[in-house]
């Protein structure tokens, strides 16, 4: 049975917000725009502002004017030395930005390439675009490596201690996921074939990687398909596959055979499904459908804590640290308790 969330605090903000980040420590980061009468700019790009708040109080630490602001591609977080960084559009093109935690304080920018997803690491940023995956060193600001392969298109990339896993889709139309070394970007192995409709999610913890996905019998064999027919003829939603699924495997080998483990979420038809997305933090994934909120050991599948959490089915952004499920709605931030 499903408790609500416990609240720690929530502020209401004069800003439309457009991107967050939380890590394990310091304060929170929050993007935002201000629009004007009648909506209209003169660039094309919307000038931005970044605010740190108390991660425990939701005080205001700080907020200042950002280079980078609201448009195609964005990403905010923390790089070498607990610095701030921001990457996106600004009227210069896409840049990554570099900012003081302390005060807020502009240190430098360099100006990047287009993409539209991208996560951080402790030495660099990953960011995939469709037609490639580059990596942003934290230090230099400057672009490491960069993967691409004819016939190949990129959705999501994540990092998992020394590897990069790209869900990407193949010239068949079919989805899967290849790894790649996370400091030079040399392609490494595919780990599942593109052999899958779609991938609608992908996260890396505690040393396994989950799919929240869907027709899994196009990719598994021997026991694991038995499992997965076994779970879908016991499912109560009663229809004949499996229409929303999740699929833990290891970081290393192909995977279709050995699955670390499998769940069937959903056998019914896609219409009427609420939207769900996943994501994981310190070995556990957290499964978000709707304002519904599950905690999962990502190493066994095992059930871990259940939520509702208010204003979660009307996200504009969503993150997990530390036990912090960090929130926000289009002008409320708000940071909720997930002890699992």
């Amino acid at each position: 049975m499903a408790s609500t969330a416990k609240r720690r605090w929530s502020r209401e903000l004069q800003t439309t917000i457009d991107g967050i980040g939380i890590a394990e420590s310091g304060p929170v980061l929050v993007h935002g725009y201000e629009e004007p009468p009648g909506g209209k700019w003169i660039d094309d790009v919307i000038p931005g502002k970044l605010g740190a708040l108390d991660r425990t109080t939701g005080s205001v630490l700080w907020k200042a004017p950002c280079e980078v602001g609201y448009g195609r591609g964005f990403a905010v977080g923390f790089g070498a030395k607990g610095q701030v960084l921001v990457l996106g559009p600004s009227n210069h093109g896409h840049r990554v930005v570099r900012m003081a935690l302390d005060t807020g304080e502009l240190l430098d920018a360099t100006p990047i390439s287009v993409f539209d997803q991208a996560e951080f690491g402790p030495e660099r940023v990953v960011c995939c675009a469709p037609q490639r995956v580059f990596a942003v060193d934290s230090s230099s600001l400057t672009e490491s490596w960069e993967y691409s392969r004819e016939g190949e298109r990129y959705h999501q990339a994540v990092l998992l201690e020394d590897r990069v896993l790209v869900s990407f889709s193949a010239r068949n139309g079919g989805q899967g996921v290849l790894a790649l070394d996370a400091a030079t970007g040399a392609f490494a192995e595919i780990l599942l074939p593109a052999l899958l409709p779609v991938v609608h999610g992908l996260l890396a913890t505690g040393g396994v990687a989950v799919l929240l996905t869907e027709s899994l019998d196009k990719v598994l064999e021997g026991a694991a398909a038995s499992d997965l027919m076994r779970s879908v003829a016991l499912h109560p939603g009663g229809g004949l596959r499996d229409t929303l699924s999740l699929l833990a495997i290891a970081p290393q080998g192909s995977s279709t055979a050995e699955p670390r483990w499998l769940q069937v979420l959903e056998t019914k038809d896609h219409d009427g499904l609420p939207e769900a997305s996943v994501s994981g933090d310190s070995g556990k994934l957290y499964l978000e459908r709707g304002n519904q909120l599950d905690a999962l050991d990502a190493l066994s599948g095992r059930p871990l804590g259940a939520w509702t959490v208010p204003g979660l089915d009307e996200r504009v952004d969503w993150r997990v640290a530390a036990g912090a499920g960090l929130l926000a709605e289009e002008e409320r931030v708000s940071v909720f308790e997930l002890l699992a």
